[in-house]
């Protein structure tokens, strides 16, 4: 298993990019993807990374939006060879009118 490091790059066949252009195909109209980040994540059994994409809306209650985005983000069959989405958290950030994404991937 590869030692984790702030200065390391991704492990080989990370889906960060491909998450990224999947989910900005899956926004409604009004949300705005901003710069993404990812953290290398471990448990006892598996081994994956936690992706946080930041969105911007430009209407609407973010709190509402909120909730539909995740039923909608959670039904998806996500095509990612080699990994599974394990989880997916949609809640409102703490700036106004602002969302985060966390979408948890392991190794298939």
């Amino acid at each position: 298993m590869m030692r984790w490091s702030p200065a390391a790059p991704p492990r080989p066949g990370c889906p960060h990019r491909r998450l990224f252009r999947l989910l900005a195909r899956e926004l409604p109209h009004g949300l705005a993807l901003g710069a993404s980040t990812l953290r290398p994540w471990a448990s006892a059994n598996f081994v994956g990374a936690r992706h946080l994409f930041p969105c911007s809306a430009a209407v609407g209650d973010v709190a509402m939006l909120s909730h539909a985005l995740q039923d909608r983000l959670a039904s998806i069959e996500w095509p990612l060879p080699g990994h599974i989405v394990a989880d997916i958290a949609v809640e409102p950030a703490d700036l106004p009118e602002t969302l985060k994404i966390e979408i948890l991937t392991v190794e298939d």
